[in-house]
């Protein structure tokens, strides 16, 4: 008899859990949908990044190119390490949908969810010593510095880049619900086997 309410008790704990989550998600839906994607070149230096959008209005594909307002993006920000894995900058290149780079190129498929042609995201280019990741991606990627009149390359790769959507909050609340469900399942026939033996 304890078993059955043990068990009558998890599924109303998940069920519970899962409720919420499904009124947090009625309550606010989901409209900005988040990517991370990473870079590793060569030499050992790399770049994280993250951008979003607002799925509702988005395009099958995007494309954001220059300064000023972007049409789809909402953010993008990169920030370059290297090969200790020490961070050398962080770059808003894209912040409340206003790119700050003239020489920003930026190309998504929302269908795919990857990154794809010309990419150019960090410092605007202007001012020495900053940093950016520019190129094709599938053919090269560079990472350069801007020395003032001229970039220096401080690394590369073959143009490759990897894109993860980060999951929604309601997503990871209903994983947490199951994994919840799962441990307390477990845990009771343990008890149940512990119990048989005694």
């Amino acid at each position: 008899m304890n078993n059955l309410l043990n068990k009558i008790s998890a599924t109303v704990t998940a069920s519970a859990v899962l409720s919420m989550a499904i009124a947090l998600e009625t309550a606010n839906p989901a409209q900005a949908i988040e990517f991370n994607f990473s870079w590793q070149g060569d030499a050992g230096y790399s770049a994280l990044g993250t951008f979003n959008y607002d799925e509702t209005t988005a395009p099958l594909i995007i494309s954001e190119s220059g300064i000023g307002p972007t049409d789809y993006l909402d953010s993008l920000s990169v920030s370059f390490f290297d090969p200790s894995n020490t961070l050398l900058g962080t770059y808003n290149t894209v912040t409340g949908g206003v790119s700050n780079s003239p020489f920003f190129a930026f190309n998504f498929d929302t269908s795919t969810k990857s990154l794809f042609g010309n990419f150019d995201v960090a410092g605007g280019g202007i001012f020495a010593g900053e940093l950016f990741l520019k190129g094709t991606i599938g053919s090269k990627l560079e990472l350069k510095q801007n020395q003032g009149t001229t970039e220096v390359l401080v690394d590369q790769n073959s143009g490759a880049i990897t894109t993860t959507q980060v999951p929604e909050p309601a997503s990871v609340l209903g994983l947490l619900a199951l994994g919840a469900l799962g441990a307390t399942l477990k845990g009771k026939k343990k008890l149940a086997a512990q119990k048989a033996e005694a």
